[in-house]
């Protein structure tokens, strides 16, 4: 019994051996240095196309970051988003000053404009009958050569401490105003030391002129004025792209492309070598083993002359399905690739890797393991309750070495399956001898009990 429990025990010992190194580096397949720029403590790592098909999982779920003592790392995997881009640029505006009675509008004042060919030039005429009592009532901006929204003013002004509040209107022809809102000016000097204020923000507005009246008259005499303008565009989330992929030519007009493992593709793109090309075709796919091909796409590709400059549409979006045999049919009618080869790129969606480093460098990542769980940690869980990381604690990651070539990837791949069989099959052998023992030592402690001789009758 005591040799039964011994094997028992030796064998859960052995099983969970097993598990446990499915965490050590050297148990995937690929294990790729990393370089990291910046301070950190997080870095992102965006995943190229070989890193994702060299995975064993769709959903990387076998992906995972190691420093040097072998340890994995906290990590969080995302898909590339769309974003919001926005290119600032700022500029010196000219500045008039806006004389008034002290108790009367400074919209009052007398302008003139006047139109050149460089911008619009705007005259204020004074009023002779009030010279003397009047004050500095505002400011007016001409904007008139900045195309793009306004979103923030820099003002200087002669050293004045104190609070300056005022107005902000903006109008296209001086005549029609509409309000902006509020701003605010501070300078506080004391002890040697100084507290300024000088930056207002606007709405993100297109203006002709602005025009800033003060609360309490007199204003302040400004030195400079500087508008701070942005354009914002939508940038499309970032594709992971492969390597040149030169197809089979199977018959006139089709060619036909065999990747290592079915991928969720979601683009595709045909060189086109030389001009006027006009390519109206089909996409077709199926997986490994079915027999019939699938539609996934049709377009038409091409590079013709423009009005000005070529036009060219050299990609095609498909639906993302998995892909691992992928076909072309090229319409003759358009003169199709002629003798030039079918040379193909396809996207992933991109993927991007933050981690959080602990631990001596060199840091590496590993990946290929068909047994792995899912490891990777929701985004504010990895931030410590923040949405997004800051830039300042944020530095980039970058591959030294991976693997380049989808051939080898698939020979690798094919060992990675024939090994993760092999571990598999150990993996069910041992738990089939745990429960032949756990059996055989019930069924003894049974026939045991059966045998034992009853107490002597009187």
């Amino acid at each position: 019994m005591k040799l039964s429990f011994a094997i028992m025990f030796g064998l859960c010992a052995s099983l969970l051996q097993v598990q446990a190194r499915a965490e050590a580096p050297e148990d995937y397949r690929y294990r790729l240095p990393l370089t990291l720029q910046g301070d950190g403590p997080w870095y992102r790592l965006t995943l190229p196309f070989a890193v994702q098909q060299a995975a064993s999982h769709d959903d990387l779920r076998d992906l995972r970051v190691f420093n040097a003592a072998g340890e994995p790392l906290a990590f969080s995997l995302q898909h590339s988003s769309g974003q919001q881009a926005e290119q600032r640029s700022s500029r010196s505006v000219p500045l008039f000053a806006l004389q008034g009675p002290a108790q009367q509008a400074a919209s009052a004042a007398r302008i003139r404009v006047q139109r050149a060919t460089d911008g619009t030039l705007v005259e204020l005429l004074d009023s002779p009958a009030h010279a003397e009592s009047e004050v500095l009532r505002g400011w007016l901006l001409d904007v008139s050569a900045i195309e793009q929204p306004l979103i923030e003013l820099e003002l200087d002004w002669q050293a004045e401490d104190g609070f300056q509040r005022f107005s902000i209107e903006a109008s296209d022809d001086l005549q029609h105003w509409r309000a902006l809102g509020e701003g605010q000016l501070v300078r506080l000097t004391t002890a040697g030391e100084r507290i300024e204020q000088r930056h207002v923000r606007l709405p993100g507005q297109r203006a002709r002129y602005l025009r800033l009246l003060w609360r309490d008259a007199p204003a302040v005499p400004l030195s400079n004025a500087v508008v701070h303008s942005a354009t914002a565009e939508w940038r499309a989330a970032e594709l992971a792209w492969s390597d040149v992929l030169t197809g089979q030519r199977l018959d006139s007009g089709e060619y036909h492309w065999e990747l290592p493992r079915a991928l969720p593709v979601s683009r595709l793109r045909l060189a086109l070598e030389q001009p006027n090309m006009l390519l109206p075709l089909r996409v077709q796919s199926r997986r490994e083993g079915q027999p019939h091909w699938q539609g996934l796409a049709a377009g038409v590709l091409y590079r013709v002359p423009g009005e000005q400059a070529e036009s060219r549409n050299d990609e095609l979006a498909l639906p993302g399905r998995s892909v691992q045999q992928l076909r072309l049919h090229i319409d003759a009618r358009g003169g199709g690739l002629g003798n030039q080869p079918a040379q193909l790129q396809l996207a992933l969606p991109g993927r991007e890797l933050l981690f959080l480093v602990r631990g001596a460098g060199p840091y590496q990542l590993a990946l290929g393991q068909a047994q792995a769980e899912p490891a990777s940690l929701p985004l504010s869980t990895l931030l410590g309750g923040r949405s997004q990381p800051l830039a300042a604690q944020t530095g980039e990651a970058r591959l030294t070495d991976m693997p380049q070539h989808l051939a080898e990837v698939a020979s690798e791949q094919a060992s990675e399956r024939l090994g993760g069989a092999g571990q598999r099959l150990a993996l069910w052998i041992i738990l089939l001898l745990g429960v032949a023992l756990l059996g055989g030592m019930a069924w003894s402690l049974l026939r045991d009990k059966g045998r034992t001789p009853g107490p002597p009758s009187a």
